[in-house]
C-alpha cells in the first residue's frame, strides 16, 4: 500500500494522444495524459519554473473532492497537483492544486468555489497533510504568468503573516 501521496503505484492505460514526457527529476509518474494542449503548456511552465519541486496529472490517482451543484452531490477531480517552495523549504512544500479551465460554465464556478472557500481552508486546518492552496488558470496565453503570480502570492502571504514587508523571490 502506497503511503498517502504517493503515486508510486500509478498505472493505468488510455487512448488519448495528446501526452507529455515528464522530466524524472520533477515527476516520477513518466507521462501526463494531457486533456488539451492547454495541459501541456503548463506542463511546460512547472518544469521550467525554478520553485516547483515536484507535480502530478491528477489522473488515476483518485484524488476527488465533492461538491454540491444544486441539490446534488457531485465529485470534482482536479488536473494537477503542484509541490512548490513558497519560502517555507523543502520540508514544508505548498501542494498547489491547480486547475486548468477555458470556458467555465457554471458547475466549474461551483468547484472553484469550494475549493477555495471548503476544501482548502479545511486541509489546512486540519494540518495533517501539509500546505494547501488552489489555482484557476484560465487563459493559455498567461499559464506562465498566472502561475508565477500565485506562487509569489503565497510567498507574500508568508512574509506578510510573519509581520515584515514582503519581498518577492526571483523566478
Amino acid at each position: 500500500m502506497p503511503t498517502p501521496g504517493s503515486t508510486r503505484f500509478v498505472n493505468f492505460t488510455t487512448s488519448r494522444d495528446t501526452m507529455w514526457e515528464t522530466a524524472p527529476d520533477r515527476c516520477h509518474v513518466n507521462w501526463v495524459v494531457c486533456d488539451s494542449g492547454w495541459e501541456a503548456q503548463l506542463c511546460r511552465v512547472v518544469e521550467d519554473h525554478p520553485q516547483v519541486r515536484a507535480y502530478v496529472k491528477n489522473h488515476g490517482l483518485g484524488f476527488e473532492v465533492p461538491y454540491r451543484y444544486g441539490s446534488e452531490v457531485r465529485r470534482y477531480r482536479p488536473d494537477f497537483i503542484v509541490r512548490v517552495d513558497d519560502g517555507h523549504g523543502d520540508d514544508d512544500l505548498l501542494n498547489l492544486v491547480v486547475e486548468i479551465k477555458g470556458y467555465r460554465r457554471e458547475d466549474a464556478k461551483e468547484k472553484a468555489e469550494t475549493m477555495k472557500t471548503y476544501w482548502v481552508p479545511g486541509v489546512n486546518h486540519l494540518g495533517h497533510h501539509g500546505r494547501w492552496g488552489f489555482a484557476e488558470l484560465t487563459e493559455v496565453y498567461t499559464i506562465e504568468s498566472e502561475f508565477t503570480a500565485k506562487i509569489e502570492r503565497a510567498f507574500g502571504d508568508l512574509i506578510e503573516a510573519a509581520g515584515a514587508p514582503p519581498v518577492l523571490k526571483p523566478v
